[in-house]
């Protein structure tokens, strides 16, 4: 596996990591005529975007305009309103909204990313002013890894936990059919000649090469600088900014064993990835990370915050009050044989029928098939004042067997393993399984009394989980009470606990809407700029709709690249 090269020591503009942020960033400004270089602390490019969903929140989007979809820049701005409340930015958000067609036109029309729409997922609050049931997101459109050729090595691969023998899905709508594969002939046929290809692709490659989600967005970007003969320096840490007076002119840098400085002719974009592997500022900014281990992040491990001190070394402003300082998810801590553990987000089992969530009492807290993001703020709600912030998904068996739990997979795929590992906690009964879980058993057997009896009527009259169209987007439509609500009654039952885990850090570097970071005065650092997850969160703190943090990211990429190239925003 090959680094790249540091061939000379001036650049136009260095761009410090390689996920959606900073390569868009980078590719606007080699499009404009600047000379880039992208580098990246770890051996492998790709960032966090590499193993994320690939979905992008890009109100007014064209792709979707194309397919019928009206919106407009003043519903958009309302929800945004509602949703970020007292954090509400209206330069930033004015410059995402105006931005954000324009830079999704250009990424279509001069380079290899391509986006399919998805007109059917639901902003996260459809009920409130501005929001719609679908449109302003889209996800990256499938990539054949074979075209990035040798530096197909470098890419970094997606999230273990979350592919299914190294495959990756590109959609709710595929992953139907492998729910579906023992009830459908159609999904059969399509599972088998899915496995059937990702079999050859591992015998001949070692890996997929059908490149979906965050990682085939990864990889167009990528596949473009390529194409424009910049290069991507892996296991290349940025150390410090290096300055002329006030204003940024290139970077230290260590390569090669060696530490290297690399001017800058117009600028420098801070684009690590923010900080959700660092114990220091999850202790600073975590409520419920008090040691700042108590925190469970699928991120890189490289996210430590690089981006956060070297702005603030130098007088960088840093934006720690919003209303969350990360975008929580539940997740599972996955056992393996050499003792380690994985991190699996839990992004799609709490949506389905017969799955619901308790706290350490045996209790619901929350509308399980709420975000994310929302479920995590309830998470941490519930178990304020106790010594762990942690949570059980409960179904029985049938629903396990229909949907699987976690990183259990559903029929045909075995799950006994789970069980000996301590990953799944089996009961004969209710009342046994709150035994094994440390909880009164009268009280979690009165919460799965009541689950049953709403689940006969189709109403969950506690927390209404199937109430909205979000809800709704991720249910089971072929449980036709309730997309998202069934009875929990035919043993053996399952527990699985869930940790506190984030999908990457809001709190950051505050930032103008060119992108700029500014300092605690108020004024622009001149040449240095942040995007991605180490600018402050242009969300305010809040999980608004699919893809709030790539969409935002690709944005701001594209307004630091034309503002580089000193072109207007």
């Amino acid at each position: 596996m090959t680094k790249g090269a540091l061939e000379k020591t001036e650049y136009d503009v260095i761009v410090a990591g390689s996920g959606a942020g900073g390569m868009s960033a980078a590719v606007t400004a080699a499009k404009l005529g600047l000379d880039v270089i992208v580098i990246e602390k770890e051996p492998l490019f790709g960032g966090t975007t590499a193993r994320s969903g690939g979905v992008l929140w890009l109100p007014g989007n064209p792709i979707s305009k194309a397919m019928g979809f009206s919106d407009s820049i003043e519903g958009a701005r309302t929800y945004l309103k509602h949703e970020t409340s007292a954090s509400y930015d209206a330069d930033r958000v004015d410059a995402f909204l105006r931005m954000a067609p324009e830079a999704t036109q250009f990424f279509l029309d001069k380079t290899a990313v391509r986006f399919d729409p998805l007109m059917a997922f639901p902003d996260y609050h459809p009920a409130v002013p501005g929001a719609v049931d679908g449109g302003r997101s889209v996800v990256a459109a499938p990539f054949s890894g074979l075209e990035l050729g040798k530096e197909i090595r470098r890419l970094r691969p997606p999230l273990k936990e979350i592919t299914f023998v190294g495959m990756m899905f590109n959609a709710s709508q595929e992953i139907q059919h492998f729910f579906n594969v023992t009830r459908s002939l159609k999904s059969a046929i399509y599972v088998v000649k899915r496995l059937s290809k990702h079999a050859y692709e591992m015998l001949r490659y070692g890996r997929a090469m059908r490149l979906t989600n965050g990682n085939a967005l990864a990889a167009r970007l990528a596949k473009t600088l390529f194409d424009l003969n910049v290069p991507i320096v892996t296991d290349c840490p940025i150390d410090a900014v290096i300055l002329d007076g006030d204003a940024v002119t290139g970077v230290e840098v260590t390569f090669g064993g060696r530490q290297i400085r690399l001017m800058a002719r117009r600028g420098v974009v801070l684009a690590t990835g923010g900080f959700p592997q660092d114990p220091t500022l999850r202790k600073l900014l975590f409520p419920h990370a008090p040691t700042g281990a108590e925190h469970w992040s699928p991120a890189p491990p490289g996210n430590t915050g690089d981006g956060w001190r070297i702005a603030s070394a130098i007088g960088g402003q840093t934006t720690i009050t919003l209303s969350n300082a990360a975008a929580w998810i539940p997740v599972s801590r996955v056992p393996y044989r050499n003792g380690t553990y994985g991190v699996f987000p839990h992004l799609i089992d709490r949506y389905k029928p017969g799955i619901i969530a308790v706290n350490h009492q045996g209790r619901r807290f929350v509308n399980e098939a709420n975000s994310y993001h929302d479920f995590g703020q309830a998470m941490q709600a519930t178990c304020k004042g106790e010594v762990e912030v942690s949570a059980y998904l409960i179904c029985d068996h049938q629903t396990l067997r229909r949907y699987g739990l976690g990183f259990a997979k559903p029929f045909p795929v075995p799950y006994r393993q789970h069980l000996w590992s301590g990953y799944l906690v089996q009961g004969k009964t209710i009342a046994q399984l709150a035994q094994k879980l440390d909880m009164d058993p009268a009280v979690l057997t009165e919460t799965v009394i009541r689950v049953n009896t709403d689940a006969k009527l189709g109403t969950d009259t506690e927390f209404g989980k199937g109430s909205t169209s979000y809800n709704r987007y991720l249910g089971d439509a072929s449980n036709l009470r309730n997309a998202c609500f069934a009875p929990i009654e035919r043993g053996p039952f399952y527990a699985l606990k869930i940790y506190m885990g984030d999908l990457g850090t809001f709190a950051g570097i505050t930032t103008n809407s060119a992108a700029q970071v500014v300092d605690q005065a108020g004024n622009i650092v001149p040449g240095l700029y942040a995007v991605g997850n180490d600018a402050a969160s242009v969300m305010g703190g809040n999980y608004p709709g699919a893809g709030i943090t790539l969409g935002p990211a690709l944005t701001f990429g594209y307004i630091a690249g034309r503002h580089l190239a000193r072109r207007n925003i």
